[in-house]
C-alpha cells in the first residue's frame, strides 16, 4: 500500500466556483498508484468543495443564486459578523456543502463521470488563498 500527500493552493477571485479538476488530475497522474482512493480536504470554514457539472456554466450561476437565497447577507439575522456581512453566510454555506470529498482511482485515473468536475466553492466576497489537501492511498 502506498500513500501520497499534497497541498494545493487555490487563489479565488471572490464568491463563486473555481474548477480544480485539472490540477488534481495532474497531481494524481504523477503518483505511482493505479488503484486507490483520493481524499480532498478544504482547510477553511468559509469555503467548501463540490463535485458538480462542468459543461454548462449556468449550473454554477444557479448554485450561487440558490446559496445567496438560503444564506443571505443580512447583519440583522446573525450574531457573528466579525469579518463583515458576508462572514456568517459564508460559514452557513460551507456547513451546507462539504469540506471533504472522496474519489476512487482506477487505472491511475479519477473515476469522475463525464460531466463531473471538482470545484472549490468560495463563499466570501473578497479574493482568498485557499488550501486543499490531497491524500491518495492505494496500490
Amino acid at each position: 500500500m502506498r500513500q501520497a500527500l499534497h497541498r494545493l493552493e487555490i487563489v479565488t477571485s471572490g464568491q463563486g466556483l473555481t474548477e480544480i479538476t485539472g490540477e488534481v488530475k495532474e497531481w494524481v497522474a504523477g503518483q505511482p498508484i493505479e488503484t486507490g482512493l483520493l481524499t480532498l480536504f478544504c482547510r477553511h470554514t468559509s469555503a467548501s468543495l463540490l463535485i458538480q457539472e462542468n459543461a454548462d456554466p449556468g449550473v454554477q450561476a444557479d448554485l450561487q443564486a440558490f446559496f445567496a437565497t438560503i444564506a443571505p447577507e443580512d447583519r440583522r439575522r446573525y450574531r457573528h459578523d466579525a469579518e463583515g456581512p458576508d462572514d456568517m453566510p459564508a460559514h452557513l454555506r460551507a456547513a451546507l456543502t462539504q469540506t471533504q470529498l472522496a474519489i476512487p482511482l482506477a487505472d491511475g485515473k479519477l473515476t469522475l463521470g463525464t460531466w463531473q468536475g471538482i470545484y472549490l466553492f468560495e463563499h466570501r466576497r473578497a479574493a482568498h488563498r485557499r488550501e486543499v489537501v490531497l491524500h491518495l492511498i492505494g496500490e
